[in-house]
């Protein structure tokens, strides 16, 4: 089974004065895959521009805009509609036996390919990372230091949102024990690489039954989301979401991988101004579900 979605996200940047604009990049169109279908799609500014299609090394769409003229106000606005199917459980996933125990047994074919998925990107000058990391390989077994991971966002970290743009350091989101979905998923992405697992940064959009009518919230349901990948052999690359406790794929809807976040920011561009002028941004995000499908997949 699967569901008919629609997402709208709208960008609004103010200034004091009109400024003008240099190259935006976007990234909102999911990720073709087996997992979905586009249906239709649509991306506009409230200022003239010119939107072109490029395609990176990990093949995610990205939408280069060029605005015509100033303004001192500038807004996106993405909407698309799609068919998303889901995983509900990894465990339906059978590992291969060299997954079920740590560190995980890659093939040579294996490390070549993920090479770049494995190798930390940030400094770990306290060793404090790679201690919180240790500490969830107790009884060497994947799944449950997986699953403890998730454990410890749950209980022992704050969520917060933010609009300020960027994500945190995995070491200062560890002392602090708090921060966004991004920064979230870039610490486990980091700690999990210590122990010598592949893993890789998500951003895309994540279903929120409340915001149709549902019981349970979930955080960054009103923005951009981001997760994580973990590659286990014989399961492939498995979601895991530290912010909301999901070890599945069927709420989330991806739309970049990165080996790490500056690589898969959902909207990024530059102005030409005084500093002062810089106002404000406003991100919302809308995901709702239209109807499910039966996926023809099954049966």
């Amino acid at each position: 089974m699967g569901i008919i979605f629609e997402i709208k996200h709208t960008t609004t940047y103010n200034y004091a004065k009109p400024v003008t604009f240099g190259t935006h990049r976007a990234m909102f169109l999911p990720r073709r895959g087996a997992g979905g279908r586009l249906l239709s799609w649509s991306a506009g500014t409230n200022l003239r521009s010119r939107i072109r299609w490029i395609s990176d090394s990990l093949s995610n769409n990205i939408a280069e805009i060029e605005i015509e003229e100033p303004g001192s106000e500038l807004i996106f606005t993405f909407q698309f509609r799609g068919i998303h199917f889901g995983a509900k459980d990894v465990k339906q996933f059978v590992l291969e036996r060299r997954a079920e125990r740590m560190p995980v047994q890659y093939t040579p074919d294996e490390w070549n390919d993920l090479a770049g998925f494995m190798r930390p990107h940030t400094e770990d000058p306290d060793l404090a990372l790679a201690e919180w990391a240790r500490s969830f390989v107790a009884d060497g077994k994947t799944i449950g230091a997986l699953e403890q991971m998730l454990d410890a966002f749950r209980d022992g970290f704050n969520y917060q949102a933010r609009e300020a743009e960027g994500t945190l350091a995995p070491a200062q989101t560890l002392h602090s024990r708090s921060g966004t979905c991004r920064d979230y998923a870039w610490l486990m992405i980091e700690a999990l690489r210590r122990l010598g697992f592949a893993a890789r940064f998500v951003s895309g959009y994540i279903y929120d039954a409340a915001l149709d009518g549902g019981e349970i919230g979930m955080a960054g349901s009103g923005a951009t989301h981001a997760w994580l990948q973990v590659f286990l052999p014989g399961a492939g690359w498995m979601n895991y979401d530290p912010t909301n406790h999901i070890n599945a794929g069927f709420d989330l809807i991806p739309v970049a991988l990165a080996r790490h976040p500056a690589q898969a920011v959902p909207l990024a561009g530059s102005w030409l101004g005084s500093s002062e002028d810089n106002l404000a941004m406003s991100v919302r995000v809308e995901v709702h579900k239209l109807g499910d499908v039966a996926d023809q997949s099954e049966g």
